[in-house]
């Protein structure tokens, strides 16, 4: 029997996410999968999304929530979403309400993680979910959601190449 992580017991054996990820028919269909399985995960978020590099600014792909974001197009190093683009770094915000680079989308959220798509050292997209209760990530989250970059990362570099 194969060894079935946490993060992949929603799915039956030889079907985690990473494997759907890696054998979707399309990268499209891949971040749709994730965005899919982060939204069932997580109990206090409102928005998921992913976003896709385009030159120098940041484009809306899937996304699951409650009603779709006015920010679909967001140039790198503005909003929290600009800052994890351009630091390749993951964000952790606790309270936007206290982050000035905070751009706006929703009344009910609260709190954002935003984990960079990245693949040898190049920004390909991100992973953004909106918390709607303060403090809602934290450090498991950044590492479950940067093992799904990571995923997404390789799945994505293919097809660039």
């Amino acid at each position: 029997m194969a060894k079935v992580s946490e993060s992949d017991k929603d799915f039956p054996e030889g079907d985690t996410l990473e494997w759907q990820i890696a054998n979707a028919e399309s990268h499209l269909k891949a971040m749709e999968v994730a965005v899919e399985h982060i939204w069932k995960k997580y109990q206090s978020h409102s928005w998921v999304g992913i976003y896709l590099l385009q030159r120098d600014t940041l484009v809306l792909g899937p996304w699951k929530g409650k009603q779709p974001t006015t920010h679909t197009r967001i140039p790198i190093g503005v909003g929290i979403c600009g800052l994890a683009a351009r630091t390749r770094e993951t964000v952790i915000v606790d309270d936007v309400s206290k982050d000035p680079r905070y751009l706006e989308c929703f009344l009910d959220t609260r709190s954002e993680i935003v984990v960079p798509i990245c693949k040898n050292g190049n920004v390909l997209g991100e992973i953004d979910v909106d918390g709607d209760r303060q403090g809602a990530f934290g450090e498991s989250d950044r590492h479950y959601l940067e093992r799904i970059a990571e995923q997404l990362a390789s799945r994505l570099f293919k097809h660039e190449s």
